[in-house]
């Protein structure tokens, strides 16, 4: 099968996956990470130092916009947020979220593909994403489209799990999330599947050194990687060499 053809199959697969978990994808993550979810999202928030902030932010493969919405939460009045996904039912709940928690003034959401963003060239200040790495069939592409929608001097920031280094903790967390996780997901959510995929999929994931050296391919400078729970969680951060013109144009 050709490469585009075997992206192309790969690419339905996950989104009928996403569409399946979707009602309950927010509640398994807080039962499945313990709730160190939503600290990991602020933290990549704080990355990039949106608080307070009046800027525009891309959040791709936004799946129930949870990222979305800690962004919204503290960014600066006149703040954008555009949240992109390819999974229809994810979006509802994300568009059913953001209704709930009066946001939804300030977020708006798109069903496209993350490595086809429908919009211009150099539009936001940051782009970020969450569990998104580990379900994209072509890294390189993401974050050159990541740079390409960047403004000069924009940051990336991806957070996603990681198989974590040989060990004890290593032989720890497979016995969870690889034997428990699976079952624990299929119970509540109905699709035993979909958690067997997830657990695999991050099983079969590259390095987060291949990750920043993705990133560097795709243009960006100063790469770093933020490593949480023993290296099975990171955050990669990278910035879009160059100025932005507005902030030259304010300085005295």
């Amino acid at each position: 099968m050709p490469a585009r053809a075997r992206l192309a199959s790969r690419d339905t697969q996950v989104r009928n996956i996403f569409d399946r978990i979707a009602g309950r994808y927010d509640l398994l993550n807080r039962i499945i990470s313990f709730r160190l979810d939503s600290l990991w999202r602020r933290k990549l928030i704080r990355v990039l130092g949106l608080a307070g902030r009046p800027a525009s932010v891309l959040d791709m493969g936004t799946g129930t916009g949870a990222l979305a919405l800690d962004a919204c939460r503290v960014l600066a009045p006149g703040a954008r947020v555009l949240g992109v996904d390819f999974s229809r039912a994810m979006l509802r709940r994300a568009r059913e979220q953001a209704a709930r928690t009066g946001v939804a003034s300030r977020v708006d959401y798109v069903l496209a593909h993350a490595l086809a963003a429908p919009v211009r060239s150099e539009a936001f200040d940051a782009v970020m994403s969450a569990f998104v790495l580990r379900n994209v069939g072509d890294l390189e592409s993401f974050f050159r489209e990541s740079y390409r929608v960047l403004k000069p001097g924009g940051q990336v920031a991806s957070l996603d799990m990681f198989p974590p280094p040989h060990g004890l903790f290593s032989h720890l967390y497979w016995l969870y999330f690889g034997r428990l996780m699976p079952r624990i997901g299929g119970m509540v959510s109905g699709d035993p599947t979909a958690y067997r995929y997830l657990s695999d999929s991050v099983r079969s994931f590259v390095s987060p050194e291949t990750v920043a050296e993705t990133l560097v391919s795709a243009g960006f400078a100063e790469t770093r990687i933020r490593r949480y729970l023993l290296g099975a969680v990171c955050l990669h951060i990278a910035t879009k060499p160059g100025r932005n013109p507005r902030e030259e144009a304010t300085e005295p």
